[in-house]
């Protein structure tokens, strides 16, 4: 009996977080976990539901307990059911936006081994519980490309196995500017370097020990290597694009938009910061990572001390032109850099008469490509190929 229960309230405390944003870091980790996990749970809950209910026929006596633990776990995988049937309607506004912004035929001219290569669809269920196979690419790891005040920056290439010229794509990881790896999301660098494209993930000082705008400097400082080098790895740089996780898809904007940056044909941002000023003024509720005192690590200030720096780190600042056409990816539940700032920056950017897509997923937190495998992610992973074929390969 105390197993049944333990059980069904262990499903239910993993499942709450689907809908209870994380108020700490440890609970914000569940938080981000919870809803990209919803299918093995879903799967989990319908196996205890019913166990739970063979026990019941089986036994003779039918005590309030085993109701109790029946109903607990009925509840519980209910919640984790709520990302599956939101996205049925997601995914059909998904291809709208799609079609609304690169056209009702946006694949055609992309080559037929591209095409051919993609995802068949935005949710493939066996990859859920087997994985998505990222395949077999030829990586160069720790290449130098700079040593500001001394300090060598490094950058790792994933590249197709076959030779061939290949469009660029610039790959920055997140970590609130104070951590992280050009090795991170490699997974997500294999992918695309096994679908014909060279992935160069590139590294960038950190703070505190190095503020604003240390940062954006490195990215600039890559960039003119990648161009520079590109062909050396089989590479044309001058069909690139850039793409960003969290601090480093804010970096990823700003190095698109800057005037006089190399030659960008695409950027894409999952859950990046837009407008930082904003961001400080008005975190968010629960705020588990403290956003402030994020910024104010980065910028050396607050956006009353260092205005300059807030509007300068800020890429809607520079959205005054028509700009490199967009992808925009947010969680409706972030609560990090909260979905309104991509409405905002999609809004800005479609009012210059740029290319926007804005992709927002309601069930997701902050970081929702975390888990490879995940819901999120394997969803991000279709249209997130779809727009770069689209940008860089016809």
């Amino acid at each position: 009996m105390i197993l049944r229960l333990f059980a069904a309230f262990a499903l239910l405390f993993l499942a709450l977080w689907i809908v209870v944003p994380g108020w700490t870091y440890p609970l914000f980790v569940l938080a981000v976990g919870a809803p990209e996990l919803s299918p093995w749970l879903f799967f989990a809950g319908l196996v205890l539901c019913l166990f739970f209910c063979l026990l019941s026929a089986k036994s003779s006596r039918r005590s309030r307990w085993n109701r109790i633990s029946l109903a607990v776990a009925l509840f519980a995988t209910a919640l984790t059911a709520i990302p599956l049937v939101q996205a049925a309607s997601m995914l059909h506004r998904f291809d709208e936006a799609m079609r609304a912004a690169l056209g009702a035929d946006f694949l055609r001219g992309v080559p037929g081994n591209v095409r051919g290569g993609m995802r068949p669809s935005p949710i493939v269920p066996a990859d859920l519980f087997r994985g998505i196979d990222f395949g077999e690419t030829r990586v160069v790891r720790g290449i130098p490309f700079a040593a500001p005040d001394g300090q060598p920056l490094t950058l790792d290439i994933y590249r197709p196995l076959a030779d061939g010229r290949f469009p660029v794509i610039v790959q920055i990881y997140g970590g609130a500017w104070q951590r992280g790896a050009p090795a991170d999301n490699s997974e997500f660098a294999r992918y695309l370097a096994m679908r014909g494209y060279a992935v160069f993930a590139i590294d960038y000082r950190h703070a505190p020990r190095w503020t604003w705008p240390s940062q954006i400097e490195d990215v600039r400082a890559a960039l003119v290597w990648v161009a520079a080098h590109a062909a050396e790895y089989g590479a044309d740089p001058s069909r690139m694009a850039l793409i960003g996780r969290s601090a480093g898809a804010q970096l990823a904007l700003l190095a698109a938009y800057e005037t006089g940056a190399p030659t960008v044909r695409a950027a894409v941002s999952f859950y990046g910061p837009v407008d930082l000023a904003e961001g400080y003024r008005h975190p968010p509720r629960p705020d588990p990572l403290d956003v402030r005192a994020i910024e104010e690590t980065l910028l050396s200030g607050t956006p009353d001390s260092a205005p300059v720096r807030y509007r300068e780190a800020s890429p809607v600042t520079y959205v005054n032109r028509q700009l490199p056409p967009t992808l925009l990816l947010y969680g409706s539940r972030d609560h990090v850099v909260e979905a309104r700032f991509g409405r905002m920056l999609d809004d800005r950017l479609r009012a210059t008469g740029t290319t926007s897509v804005l992709l927002e997923i309601p069930w997701a937190e902050h970081a929702f490509d975390l888990i490879p495998s995940g819901l999120s992610s394997q969803i991000a992973l279709y249209y997130v190929e779809r727009f770069l074929a689209w940008a860089l390969t016809r």
